[in-house]
């Protein structure tokens, strides 16, 4: 018996099996859940990395910077399953070329506004239109990346991820007499396809290796896929607002 048995789990953000978001699917699964996936743009690629899951879950096309995507898709999930009790919440991006990478003092407003609305205001906007599908109160949780603090290269995706912290403790304050729970994962440098955007991302790599007390492997999702299905499933009743750390131990130590 796991601890996602019965319940309903929408996962967005599978785009590759190296993915954060493919393993919480995975993981999911192993505990009993039925999950949907949403993708966007490469929609061949995603379908084809869901069926390397161990029960290939139906797939719809999200984007979340779509009204009519947003607004259709609780009827489109429902085609599928009753209802959910959580969802996962794996969107972002920022435009390398321009948001990223030192460019943090000559980015333009369009890029900046591309990353907030796609990373940061894309979580309200999915928690508004998944509400209708949990009528008995559910779960969200979101990716996040240590927005505590700059990061070399990280720019305009760090006040995105910024933003999303902040969007999240909103978010729990007014879902909460709904009994919906939102909750962020922060954790530490994966090598996914998001990360080999980023420009100097190998910078990550070694500030990881020196300073985890419990060391860090920068090619294994599952930690970071565990929590998120404990903070989907019924072992967090109380916690809402919250930010869990999955990243060695990296946040709680000094140089």
């Amino acid at each position: 018996m796991g601890i996602l048995d019965g319940k309903q789990i929408l996962v967005t953000g599978v785009l590759t099996d190296a993915s954060i978001a493919f393993h919480v699917a995975r993981v999911a699964q192993s505990e009993g859940a039925t999950v949907v996936l949403t993708g966007f743009g490469r929609m061949g690629l995603v379908e084809r990395i869901a069926k390397r899951l161990p029960q290939p879950p139906p797939v719809l096309e999200l984007d979340v910077t779509n009204d009519d995507h947003l607004a259709s898709l609780a009827d489109r999930v429902r085609e599928h399953v009753p209802g959910l009790d959580g969802v996962l919440h794996a969107i972002a991006y920022a435009n390398p070329e321009e948001a990223l990478g030192g460019k943090f003092l000559t980015a333009g407003w369009d890029a900046v506004a591309q990353a907030v609305h796609v990373s940061t205001y894309s979580l309200k906007a999915l928690a508004v239109a998944t509400l209708p599908l949990m009528q008995d109160g559910g779960s969200i949780v979101g990716l996040d990346f240590d927005a505590s603090v700059a990061w070399p290269g990280y720019d305009w995706m760090g006040v995105a991820k910024a933003g999303l912290e902040s969007c999240t403790r909103y978010l729990a304050r007014d879902l909460g007499g709904k009994r919906v729970r939102v909750n962020l994962v922060a954790a530490g440098p994966l090598r996914t396809m998001a990360a080999r955007s980023i420009p100097g991302f190998g910078t990550f790599e070694s500030v990881w290796g020196e300073r985890a007390p419990l060391g860090w492997d920068i090619t294994d999702p599952e930690p970071a896929a565990r929590a998120c299905v404990a903070l989907l499933s019924d072992w967090f009743p109380a916690t809402t607002g919250e930010i869990v750390h999955v990243d060695g131990g990296v946040h709680a130590v000094g140089a």
